[in-house]
């Protein structure tokens, strides 16, 4: 069942994850051989929900993420929001929807007297150019470091690590946005001997990335309140498909990524 995240405003902290260029499939054929664990015991039994992303490259999706349009449930309908922002003539905000009259969420978590943290990963992140200040310009707190770019083996374990020392530093309520950049290429040297990405070691970094996951659940486990949680893949990607490779394309491979919601501690706050 959804998170009602109205009801958490307030009494929650909120933590949202990109898992950048990660494929449904990949994540998908993980978790139901249970290679995931650490996944699976935070979204359950179900597994992960295939849904279409409203943008196919990290910087497309985020704008669309931050102004309260997260990836669509891959069916026909209309489907409630569990956050957005206020849009007039909104099909899809309902008296559920956790909805903020500003331009985007992170304003309106602020709003709220959230602290507001971006952890940022691959380039759109990184703070090194105009472009790549805007994202991490919407936050109070913003955070990149070379260690969490998609060039370091260990960047997952960084970015989870600085996570857990930031929210140990008060119990502020908190709206925590991480962008794991592990699963995006290059990513071959997640598998042993690889010198090529492949669906194999998309498979082996998001592997990785579920090992680190600790790190950030006890963090979390640490805080005052419970945690509204919303992962997600931003895109997914292609290896050859139709001759396809990479992602900015229109391919299913790269509009079909993987969505979970959940409340972390498990809760009973629910619609």
């Amino acid at each position: 069942m959804p998170v009602n995240a109205k009801s958490c405003l307030g009494t929650h902290d909120f933590v949202f994850i990109t898992f950048d260029t990660l494929r449904f499939d990949v994540a998908d054929a993980l978790f139901c051989e249970k290679r995931t664990p650490q996944l699976e015991k935070l979204i359950g039994s179900n597994g992960w929900e295939k849904r279409h992303s409203p943008g196919n490259f990290t910087y497309a999706a985020h704008q669309a993420f931050f102004a309260g349009f997260l990836p669509t449930p891959a069916r026909p309908g209309k489907h409630p929001r569990l956050w957005a922002t206020t849009f007039i003539g909104s099909e899809t905000i309902t008296p559920n929807t956790l909805e903020f009259e500003t331009a985007n969420i992170v304003e309106g978590f602020a709003s709220n007297g959230y602290r507001t943290i971006c952890i940022g990963g691959v380039g759109f992140f990184n703070k090194q150019t105009a472009l790549s200040n805007v994202f991490p310009s919407m936050f109070a707190e913003s955070y990149w470091r070379p260690e969490f770019s998609v060039t370091s083996k260990t960047s997952t374990q960084q970015q989870f690590q600085l996570a857990a020392e930031l929210l140990g530093e008060n119990n502020v309520p908190s709206f925590l946005f991480i962008n794991i950049s592990a699963m995006h290429q290059p990513n071959h040297f997640y598998l042993e001997g690889a010198i090529e990405d492949s669906l194999e070691s998309q498979s082996a970094a998001l592997q990785y990335v579920d090992s680190q996951l600790p790190i950030l659940m006890a963090a979390l486990s640490r805080r005052e309140r419970p945690s509204c949680c919303v992962f997600c893949a931003d895109h997914g990607t292609t290896f050859g498909e139709d001759g396809y490779s990479g992602h900015r394309l229109a391919h299913p491979k790269v509009w079909e990524v993987p969505y979970a919601e959940f409340v972390f501690p498990a809760s009973t706050l629910r619609n």
